[in-house]
């Protein structure tokens, strides 16, 4: 692996890289997966009563050091303050979520009796498992997949994303602090090699993960090849149809603040905004309008008129390409688009119109502060053009006529759809997403429903 790849600190905001953190060595993956997979035994023996008391001190903790947790997103990713503070109290709500329900969601079910035998449907942990969380999300990623399967009684090895390694730690700090025993969770700095040797581990009995199509392919084949089960949330392009509004300027700011959520560094972000002809050139006036009005900020003040650096160089970089490509293949770039003129790795944000089929950005994903705006002529048009991506994860449809969003919602394909609103979101709803956006199911009752041994147990009782 690369220099530039090792686990670091690097400020977004100045580019500087602040600080650097050794690879974890072989002899510790080996020894970690190891106690990962000795602590199962005790830790699945105990209560869900006990387990859930110690998730329960974790929600606490998150609560309690929100702005720390929060600061410390904030220097390594460039998260606006702000935003990070909810993430980390979301990511409490979510613990303490599985932590009070997760006895109700995995009680036994009892199936039908048949000639004398009574069958039930149980849910039991299945032991180690792999997590490997992306860096847009540092706090929420972890706790939508670390706490269902703790409250289950499985055991974690957690390998973070390079530019996070102080979220990575501070989380680990806080398992600590909250009573989970000794390798029952245990933070990774690991290499792709070493992670291989993960997967291949027998040991281990499934793997999340949480990042691009090229990473969940790798890891998928891997897994596949040892028999192993995967859960994988990819990307997203998601559609954001309006197809009518009683105010233009109120639709234009509610799609341009849901489009610069983590400055536009969201899977679930509305890429793509699809808007009806008759409302159209006002509606992109309105949030060119709100993306001229922003300048670059230091995250930790999150001003409102402010907008954050992008999370890397690289990140910065990929966005512009394909701004350009876009251009080159006949979009029009309204406004931004451009690295600022500062230190750090500023985009202005961006309103681009008419891309086209050959765009890779018609494509691709945006993972930045760049709004694509499409013109249609007609609901069949918003919908064709909503489902003409290689994703699925979510969805959106805006009308002042609610059967008409119904109507229209109801034929997206996609993992979540939402009627007049953008992501409804909550630790007890499920997140996924289909085609290339990825599969399976986190948070929720699906999201305890995944690593999980649905055991058929019968009991014949002698007449």
């Amino acid at each position: 692996m690369s220099a530039d790849s090792a686990y670091r600190i690097e400020n977004p905001s100045t580019g500087a890289v602040e600080k650097t953190f050794r690879f974890t060595n072989d002899e510790e993956v080996s020894s970690a997966i190891k106690a990962g997979d000795e602590s199962y035994v005790e830790w699945s023996s105990r209560s869900m009563a006990e387990r859930g008391s110690i998730l329960e001190r974790l929600a606490s903790l998150l609560d309690e050091r929100a702005s720390q947790l929060a600061a410390i997103a904030t220097r390594e990713m460039g998260k606006p303050h702000a935003e990070a503070v909810g993430e980390v109290k979301y990511s409490a709500q979510i613990v303490r979520y599985f932590a009070t329900e997760g006895e109700r969601l995995t009680q036994d079910q009892e199936l039908k009796d048949v000639d004398g035998t009574k069958a039930v449907l149980q849910r039991r942990p299945i032991g180690l498992l792999l997590g490997i969380m992306p860096w847009n999300y540092p706090y929420y990623q972890v706790a939508r997949f670390a706490a269902p399967n703790l409250m289950l009684g499985n055991t974690v090895l957690l390998k973070h994303a390079e530019i996070c390694p102080g979220s990575a730690l501070a989380i680990q700090d806080l398992m600590d602090e909250a009573g989970v025993p000794s390798g029952v969770y245990q933070n990774l700095f690991a290499t792709h090699e070493q992670i291989s040797t993960v997967i291949a581990d027998p040991r281990v009995q499934g793997i999340s993960l949480t990042g691009s199509e090229r990473a969940g392919s790798q890891v998928a084949e891997q897994a596949g090849r040892h028999l192993k089960k995967v859960v994988l949330e990819l990307g997203g392009s998601d559609p954001y149809v309006v197809l009518s509004t009683e105010d233009i300027d109120a639709a234009a700011e509610t799609a341009w603040s849901a489009r610069m959520a983590n400055s536009g560094q969201s899977c679930v972000s509305n890429k793509r905004i699809i808007v009806m002809e008759d409302i159209y050139d006002e509606f992109v006036d309105a949030l060119s309008a709100k993306a001229r009005a922003l300048s670059p900020a230091d995250p930790m003040d999150s001003p409102p008129n402010g907008f954050a650096p992008l999370s890397s160089e690289a990140a910065a970089d990929r966005l512009l390409g394909q701004i350009q490509d876009a251009v080159a293949n006949g979009a029009t770039v309204v406004t931004g688009g451009t690295r600022e003129d500062c230190p750090g790795y500023y985009v202005k944000p961006a309103v681009i119109t008419g891309i086209t089929p050959s765009a890779r950005a018609y494509r691709e994903e945006l993972f930045g502060p760049a709004a694509m705006v499409y013109k249609v002529s007609s609901e069949t048009a918003a919908l064709e053009l909503a489902n003409d991506s290689d994703y699925g994860l979510g969805g959106s449809v805006f009308s002042t006529d609610a059967e008409q969003a119904e109507r229209v919602a109801q034929q997206l394909n996609v993992g979540m759809a939402h009627v007049n609103a953008y992501h409804t979101a909550g630790a007890d709803l499920p997140f996924g997403g289909v085609k290339r956006s990825g599969y399976g199911r986190e948070l929720g009752p699906l999201g305890m429903d995944e690593f999980v041994n649905k055991r058929l147990f019968t009991l014949n009782t002698p007449a």
